[in-house]
C-alpha cells in the first residue's frame, strides 16, 4: 500500500510539471477599440504585436522573463506585470480608459496594483491646484501626498517585492519633479502677474504668409498655445484644442498656436523647421491662427514669458493684459471653468 501511495505521489508531481506553462497568456476585450492591434513593450523595445478582432477581443501568448511590461493600442497604454504561467485578462473601454481598465485572471494582482498606483497619482497630484499655492503651501501639499503614497504602497498585499521596492524608490523623485515644475510656475506668476501688460510679439508669420502682431487683437481675449512639431505632449493636446476652438469659435476669443520649431531641432535648417511646421498644420487640420516664432526658443516673446518647456498656454484679456502666463491646458476641465468665470 505504501509503494502505491508513493507511486501516486510521483504521478501527481509529474502531472503538475506537465501542466505548468512556459508562457504567459493575454486575453480580453476592448470596447471602442482604437486599432486592430496591441503592442507589448519591455522598456522602449517592442516585443510582440497582438491582433485585436473586429469585436474588440484578443487572445495570445508570449514567453517572458518576470517583470513589468507595457501594453499600448496606439493611443492609450497601461503597465502590466508578466511572467510565464500568468493568465492575464484585460477589460477596458478606450473612450474612458483609466476609469474602466480592469485586470482579472491568474496573476492579475500585480497589474491591478500598477493601475491603481497610476489612478492614485492622478487623483493626488492636482497640478492646477498646486499652481495656486505659495511656497509653504506647496511644501505642505507635497509632504501630504508623499505620506499617502507610502501608505498605499505599504498596505499592498501579495505584490511582487521588486514592484514594491521600485514603487517606494520612485516616490521622492516623482514628487520632486512635480514640485520643481510648480515652483517654476510660482516664479513665473510673480514675474508675470495677473493684470500686468502682456509681452508682445510683432509681425509673426502666419501660415498663409501674412503677418500678425499681438497688439492688433485688442478687444478680444487671446489664448496662446506655444508648441513644436517634435513635442509629443504638445501634439497630445491637439484633439482637446480642436474641440475648445470649435466650441468657442463664435465667442469673443482668438486662439493662436505659436510654433517654436527651430534649426537645432531640424538638422540645422530653418527651412526644414518651417516646412515641418507647415506640413503638420495642414496634416492635422489646425484651422485657427498658426504662427511661426522667428527665432524659436530665442524669440523675444518666448523669452519674455520665461518659456523653458512646452506645451505652454497663455491667456490674455481684451485690454492686452495677462490673465494667466501659465493657463490650464485644453484637456483640463479647469480651462472651461476659467472661460466661464470670464463670461467668454
Amino acid at each position: 500500500m505504501k509503494k502505491i501511495l508513493v507511486f501516486l505521489s510521483v504521478l501527481l508531481i509529474i502531472a503538475c510539471k506537465e501542466e505548468s506553462k512556459n508562457y504567459a497568456t493575454l486575453s480580453g476585450k476592448i470596447t471602442n477599440k482604437n486599432s486592430d492591434s496591441l503592442t507589448i513593450y519591455k522598456g522602449r523595445k517592442a516585443l510582440k504585436t497582438l491582433k485585436v478582432n473586429t469585436d474588440g477581443t484578443f487572445n495570445d501568448t508570449l514567453k517572458v522573463t518576470p517583470g513589468v511590461y507595457s501594453i499600448y493600442d496606439g493611443k492609450n497604454g497601461a503597465y502590466i506585470y508578466l511572467k510565464n504561467e500568468i493568465d492575464l485578462k484585460i477589460s477596458v473601454d478606450s473612450e474612458n480608459y483609466d476609469e474602466t481598465l480592469v485586470f482579472s485572471g491568474k496573476g492579475h494582482e500585480n497589474s491591478t496594483f500598477l493601475a491603481n498606483k497610476i489612478k492614485l497619482e492622478s487623483s493626488l497630484l492636482d497640478i492646477d491646484k498646486m499652481k495656486l499655492l505659495d511656497s509653504v503651501g506647496l511644501e505642505n501639499e507635497i509632504a501630504s501626498v508623499e505620506k499617502e503614497f507610502y501608505t498605499f504602497i505599504d498596505a499592498a498585499k501579495g505584490i511582487d517585492s521588486t514592484i514594491i521596492a521600485e514603487s517606494r524608490k520612485d516616490v521622492k523623485p516623482m514628487l520632486n519633479y512635480y514640485k520643481q515644475d510648480v515652483k517654476r510656475n510660482i516664479e513665473i506668476m510673480k514675474a508675470l502677474p495677473k493684470g500686468a501688460p502682456s509681452p508682445l510679439f510683432i509681425d509673426y508669420e502666419n501660415i498663409d504668409g501674412s503677418k500678425l502682431s499681438l497688439s492688433s487683437l485688442k478687444g478680444k481675449y487671446v489664448y496662446i498655445d506655444v508648441w513644436a512639431t517634435w513635442c509629443g505632449p504638445c501634439k497630445a493636446e491637439i484633439p482637446s484644442l480642436k474641440k475648445i476652438y470649435k466650441d468657442y469659435s463664435d465667442k469673443n476669443i482668438t486662439f493662436i498656436s505659436v510654433s517654436i520649431d527651430d534649426d537645432k531641432s531640424h538638422k540645422g535648417s530653418w527651412e526644414k523647421a518651417k516646412e515641418s511646421w507647415k506640413t503638420m498644420v495642414k496634416a492635422k487640420e489646425l484651422n485657427w491662427v498658426q504662427l511661426f516664432a522667428p527665432k524659436g526658443w530665442n524669440s523675444q516673446f518666448v523669452r519674455d514669458y520665461k518659456i523653458n518647456g512646452i506645451p505652454r498656454f497663455i491667456l490674455i484679456d481684451t485690454e492686452g493684459n495677462i490673465i494667466s502666463p501659465n493657463a490650464p491646458r485644453p484637456s483640463s476641465p479647469k480651462l472651461r471653468e476659467l472661460f466661464s468665470s470670464l463670461n467668454i
